[in-house]
């Protein structure tokens, strides 16, 4: 996201950013617009950097358990491979390759594996949230760690992306998951949210520190002074 235009809870109309990219002074408040789920504000107009579609794609499949998926991974993001995607769910790492076909066929001839026929019905799917893995009545959550992190024991099924960095798990919802779930993550140098069920009571986000907090707060008090934009969407408010 490099600019956004936005409405704010006075009525004034504010733009950040820009429309290309190295042309981003003062804080780069888009990036934060993204993830603020319309608590400070009414988008009116966002510029997005896009890409073209790469000139050769394939993507690989490699029987591994959670502990080698994890190193494997970790191991290729240091290497200068074309990896631009990656999924492992029971027992099995999904690696997707795209860019030039040179680089594309070296790398398939560097890794081995074997490949994956329909590879782009596969990756639709895990992006819709159509994959088994996402059916049942457990509360889902996603876990954002550093991607160096280990394997995680936490009680459910588990699917991991963005190298290791992003973990998936279907796991009870209550607030007793909740406080473990939360701790681990934390513990890694990350943070938990209960994307779908379970007990929202607990809370959806992970809580923040107080500092943090106080920032937060301050920046909807500053966006949003009388607070009328999904007030309590992401945290309690004072007001």
């Amino acid at each position: 996201m490099l600019g956004a235009t936005l409405l704010d809870g006075r009525g004034d109309v504010l733009a950040f950013g820009g429309r290309v990219m190295k042309n981003v002074a003062g804080y780069d408040v888009s990036r934060m617009l993204a993830g603020s789920l319309g608590t400070l504000g009414v988008l009116l107009e966002v510029s997005v950097k896009v890409l073209p579609r790469p000139f050769a794609e394939t993507t690989l499949r490699f029987a591994l358990s959670e502990i080698d998926a994890l190193r494997r991974l970790n191991a290729w993001g240091g290497q200068p491979l074309p990896i631009s995607a990656s999924a492992w769910v029971d027992g099995e790492l999904a690696l997707r390759l795209s860019g030039a076909e040179a680089a594309v066929d070296a790398a398939v001839r560097a890794l081995g594996g074997e490949t994956m026929p329909a590879p782009d019905a596969f990756w639709r799917a895990v992006r819709e949230q159509r994959t088994a893995f996402f059916d049942g009545e457990h509360a889902l959550w996603r876990l954002s760690v550093p991607s160096t992190t280990g394997a995680l024991v936490l009680g459910g099924a588990q699917m991991i992306e963005w190298g290791g960095a992003q973990r998936w798990l279907r796991a009870d919802g209550d607030a007793l998951a909740a406080q473990a779930i939360r701790r681990t993550a934390q513990a890694c140098g990350g943070h938990a949210t209960l994307f779908r069920g379970g007990d929202k009571s607990a809370g959806v986000f992970q809580p923040l520190a107080p500092a943090l907090a106080r920032i937060h707060a301050r920046m909807k008090d500053a966006f949003d002074p009388a607070h009328i934009f999904n007030p309590g969407r992401m945290y309690q408010e004072s007001k």
